[in-house]
């Protein structure tokens, strides 16, 4: 079975849970970031697709290839400001997998807490007052906080393990 893993990685996180994933990929499995995604992708069997998430969706640049990938057997992953298991990252989820052509249902899907970029966090502390779902709170303070050490070791494995249960599935 011929896969290929294409992500798209802002601060890191990503790549880090896209090298996780290749890892159990039969040797040879390609891993690339989006600006290197072959232009056509039919000769895979399956396509891993990587993102970070960006306002409620999938990042720009991974819109694009998500746009395009008519493959039958795509598995998406993703990295995110906040714990997986939020509502926020379910609706990511959905809204990125709403992308692709056809109306397709992924094979698998996975999301792991990330480190949000501190460029953004500044922003958006600027941009939104005290009090706002986006602006400065202890709370908030303490999601960038906990997620700063994401990926960890665990949320790796459990990105192997993701691409492992996906390759079973697929016989």
């Amino acid at each position: 079975m011929k896969s290929i893993v294409i992500y798209s990685s802002r601060t890191g996180n990503t790549k880090q849970v896209a090298e996780a994933i290749v890892e159990v990929l039969p040797e040879g499995t390609a891993c690339v970031p989006v600006n290197e995604a072959p232009a056509d992708l039919t000769a895979y069997d399956v396509v891993f697709m990587g993102f970070w998430a960006d306002q409620g969706n999938a990042d720009k640049a991974a819109q694009t290839v998500l746009k395009r990938l008519d493959n039958e057997q795509v598995a998406l992953f993703a990295t995110l400001g906040v714990p997986p298991m939020l509502p926020h990252a379910k609706d990511t989820m959905v809204a990125a997998t709403a992308l692709l052509p056809k109306g397709q249902t992924p094979v698998g899907t996975f999301m792991c807490q990330g480190k949000v970029d501190p460029k953004v966090i500044e922003m958006m502390y600027k941009i939104f007052p005290e009090g706002h779902p986006h602006g400065r709170s202890s709370e908030r303070d303490e999601r960038h906080r906990q997620g700063a050490s994401h990926p960890d070791a665990t949320d790796l494995a459990k990105a192997a393990a993701f691409a492992k249960e996906v390759l079973a599935k697929l016989g």
